[in-house]
């Protein structure tokens, strides 16, 4: 079966997908932007074609072995896509945020969706059912809102993230993370039923490493997957890479 490589490389992490055909058989975290790891994964998978998001300033030899072992794809806003985007300035769209918009027209065609990415920052990535990529907003993701607590006064500690959090805080910790967790769930549940009342046969869908701190405390309907952003870089490099 043929294999393709997803590499995702965001402001936090570095991960790459290995596909076998269509389904997602493994996730690797890379340890650096060096070369060595990539040349190992090469020759254990000895995949077909490769596709890359990056949001970062990344090492470029890592593009020159990807494209002298495999067809391979850097994915920009001139890149074929599922979806279109009608917005001021293309060019300044995330390549994550159009991984997410092409996996959510894949799995939910003709439906409008909010795909809400859990990064180190968390984006709203809206995608209407006419397959147009029209925005949506940006904010502050979970680590930066702990760290900046931390960063920003004299004496408030940083603490760890957890999903076990109350309503009421009772002590500095749970404090910061019912502030934290609960007011990020809050976010997340103001901005879905917002989009909720303007649009019908709605969806929203849920991804990123965070999601085990936040699903539970999400009330709308959700459709929550961590791996999300790879099954959309596959679906675009089918059609990038054929």
């Amino acid at each position: 079966m043929s294999v393709t490589l997803c590499l995702d490389f965001g402001n936090t992490r570095m991960k790459l997908g290995v596909f076998q055909q269509d389904r997602l058989q493994d996730v690797i975290i890379l340890e650096n932007d060096g070369t060595s790891q990539i040349e190992s994964i090469l020759a254990k998978y000895k995949p077909l074609r490769s596709i890359l998001s990056s949001v970062i300033d990344h090492n470029p030899d890592i593009e020159y072995l990807l494209a002298e072992k495999t067809k391979y794809h850097r994915l920009n806003h001139l890149s074929k896509l599922p979806f279109t985007t009608p917005v001021g300035k293309p060019e300044t769209i995330g390549a994550d945020r159009l991984a997410l918009a092409a996996a959510a027209v894949h799995f939910y065609p003709r439906q409008h969706n909010l795909v809400i990415g859990l990064g180190t920052c968390i984006t709203y990535n809206f995608i209407n059912k006419f397959h147009a990529f029209t925005g949506g907003a940006i904010s502050p993701g979970l680590e930066m809102r702990l760290k900046s607590l931390n960063y920003y006064t004299a004496r408030l500690p940083l603490e760890r993230a957890d999903w076990n959090v109350p309503l009421i805080g009772y002590d500095t910790r749970t404090n910061i993370l019912t502030g934290v967790i609960m007011g990020m769930a809050m976010e997340i549940n103001g901005f879905s039923a917002s989009y909720a009342q303007k649009f019908s046969n709605f969806n929203v869908l849920l991804t990123g490493g965070d999601i085990v701190y936040l699903a539970s405390h999400i009330k709308s309907k959700i459709f929550a997957d961590s791996e999300l952003i790879f099954k959309g870089l596959y679906a675009i490099s089918e059609v990038n890479n054929a």
